[in-house]
């Protein structure tokens, strides 16, 4: 059965329509503009076709208060199509897909020139352009201050800004992390992040609030843990019956040898190791800075590659190996009660006491060993070589030395 009722406009034309005689049946609107276009579409209508006027194309009974809203929404979407008709002929064709996509509208393709002002989608505008040039461990980081971030402003109940960040929003930022038991150097350090993601939007052109410059963070004076060269030799003359714990107390004296991070020292393979005028160097591409490098094997490190048949220990996570540096140190006795910071017993914060030193054993204490026991036997510039460090003023401040305490060293010089 075919109905319909006709909208004239210039040359194009509106038709409503019933094709089949099932209960209910869909509405059709069919659209002719001149002799090339005769398009039809299927409406979110329907009616039974008893109802339907043949000759209106429209409901029969207009006194009914279902069919006199029938009636008023294809009303309505004549018009709208008429609009779009008059928006849009001039600079688009006008044909089958013209049609289709005004009752499917094509998803809006992303505009690649926008900016986002709100501050968590900034934070994803900037891992989005940062991605390619951030190593996996700051992208990790990034991703764990924005949870931080989205749990603030859902206690706060309200989506900040980037303009938002001025004195009252890092007052109120402290405020809450401390409720939460984050460390001072934990807020300091998320409060330099929220720093370096506004300086980046105001970079790209968003608004920023004119106290941004002058929000300070204060890092706090950590103990800074390291193995004193008598308990790397508590380390290396204990017996561990484990194959385990031999495995990791052997990564670990590499560690506190080498001084480099977990990242890099747990990649270490014999198939790196190279002889220079019979000194033996591992050679190797820092994951952190991405800097070549090359580094004499200590007479600790061959005793272990020669226990090994050549080989580097078995490699293992970072987890395990945290956990498993810690047996170690306590099997070898290094006990000393010491003040630091660990995770709590529920592995969320960090607690801050006294605790028997082999409880502060984390990964990183290899390289900070490494740099501490060596400074004042090695020139300066060749440790930080090794290290990574830019600057001698990052190095120092990495062993916990202060410039008047170099000051206090090179004066024994001149006794």
């Amino acid at each position: 059965m075919w109905a319909k009722i006709c909208y004239i406009c210039n040359m194009a034309t509106i038709n409503f329509i019933l094709q089949g005689e099932n209960n209910p049946t869909k509405i059709y609107v069919r659209f002719k503009d001149g002799r090339n276009v005769d398009v039809k579409a299927k409406t979110r209508f329907s009616i039974n076709p008893e109802n339907w006027s043949t000759t209106k194309g429209q409901p029969k009974n207009l006194k009914d208060a279902v069919f006199k809203k029938l009636n008023h929404d294809l009303e309505i979407l004549k018009n709208d199509i008429l609009n779009h008709y008059h928006n849009t002929s001039s600079t688009q064709p006008i044909n089958s897909k013209w049609f289709k996509d005004f009752f499917n509208p094509p998803p809006p393709k992303e505009n690649q020139d926008f900016i986002p002002d709100g501050f968590i989608e900034h934070i994803d505008y900037y891992l989005k352009h940062k991605k390619s040039s951030l190593q996996q461990a700051s992208y990790k980081k990034i991703i764990v201050f924005k949870h931080l971030l989205e749990r603030f402003q859902t206690a706060e109940g309200c989506q900040f800004l980037v303009k938002d960040v001025n004195a009252d929003f890092k007052l109120r930022f402290e405020n809450y992390c401390k409720t939460q038991k984050y460390s001072p150097n934990t807020i300091a350090r998320a409060i330099k992040f929220i720093k370096t993601i506004c300086y980046s939007a105001r970079n790209n052109g968003v608004e920023t609030h004119f106290q941004l410059n002058s929000i300070k963070t204060k890092f706090e004076k950590v103990e800074k843990i390291f193995l004193t060269k008598d308990e790397i030799e508590l380390l290396i003359n204990t017996n561990f019956e484990k194959n385990y714990l031999d495995n990791a107390r052997d990564w670990l004296v590499i560690s506190c040898e080498t001084g480099q991070r977990i990242s890099d020292f747990m990649r270490f393979k014999k198939e790196q190791i190279r002889f220079q005028d019979d000194v033996p160097l591992i050679e190797f591409t820092q994951i952190k800075t991405g800097k070549i490098m090359a580094i004499p094997l200590s007479k600790q490190v061959r005793t272990i590659l020669e226990k090994r048949n050549g080989d580097f220990p078995r490699p293992i996570s970072d987890q395990r190996y945290n956990e498993y540096i810690k047996e170690v140190c306590k099997i070898a006795g290094i006990n000393k009660m010491t003040k630091g910071s660990k995770i709590d017993k529920d592995e969320i914060r960090k607690e801050t006491g006294v605790f028997p030193k082999y409880e502060l054993v984390t990964s990183h204490i290899g390289r900070r060993s490494f740099a501490t026991n060596n400074y004042g036997f090695i020139p300066t510039s060749l440790l930080i070589n090794v290290t990574g460090h830019s600057t001698e003023a990052m190095f120092l401040e990495y062993i916990g030395k202060t410039v008047t305490e170099k000051a206090i060293q090179l004066a024994e010089y001149f006794k």
